[in-house]
Order: structure tokens, then C-alpha cells, then sequence
């Protein structure tokens, strides 16, 4: 159950950056997922069921500070490009030349 916070930034900006480890990583991980539970709460009444829901309970409205909750919560966390898995390229063979 969501409760109310004696400060006026919860969860703490500290605490934030110790599970991101950058404030980079911490600005572009909050941005997407943002815009993921915005994109959420636009298609609610569509039926689409394409993006995941928020994953926490909140008192908050705005999409930023529910994606800071799900950070704080470790619901979300960031994958590094190197961690991705490749994408399987089929073998296209170049168009010759004098075609």
C-alpha cells in the first residue's frame, strides 16, 4: 500500500542513483519507462493490452514519478547493449554488379 513521504522527493535521488549506478543511466531508464506507463494509460480504454502496466502501487499521478517508485522498488532495472542477445541476421546475399 502506497503511503505518504515526509520529503518532498521520495524515493531519495540517492538511493535512485546507488541501484542505477549513473545519473545517465537513472535519466534515460525513468524517461522510457515514463513514457511506457504514459503510453499505458492512453490506450487504457482501447483494449489494446500492448504496454505493461505500472508495477507498483501509488499515490502518485505523473508517469516520471511512478517509473522513480518502480526504480526505487527494483522493478526496473537497466541492461547494458552488451548484455543484449545479438539479433539473427539472415545471410543476404549483395546485389551483383552489372544488374
Amino acid at each position: 500500500m502506497a503511503s505518504s513521504h515526509d520529503t518532498m522527493m521520495y524515493p531519495l535521488t540517492e538511493d535512485l542513483l546507488s541501484r542505477t549506478g549513473s545519473k545517465f543511466r537513472l535519466v534515460t531508464l525513468a524517461a522510457s519507462r515514463a513514457r511506457a506507463i504514459n503510453s499505458y494509460f492512453g490506450q487504457l480504454g482501447e483494449g489494446l493490452g500492448s504496454s505493461v502496466p505500472p508495477q507498483v502501487t501509488s499515490v502518485a499521478r505523473k508517469p516520471l514519478s511512478i517509473a522513480f517508485e518502480e526504480i526505487a522498488a527494483d522493478k526496473i532495472v537497466g541492461v547494458d547493449r552488451e548484455d543484449l542477445p545479438e539479433p539473427e541476421s539472415e545471410d543476404i546475399d549483395p546485389p551483383a554488379e552489372g544488374d
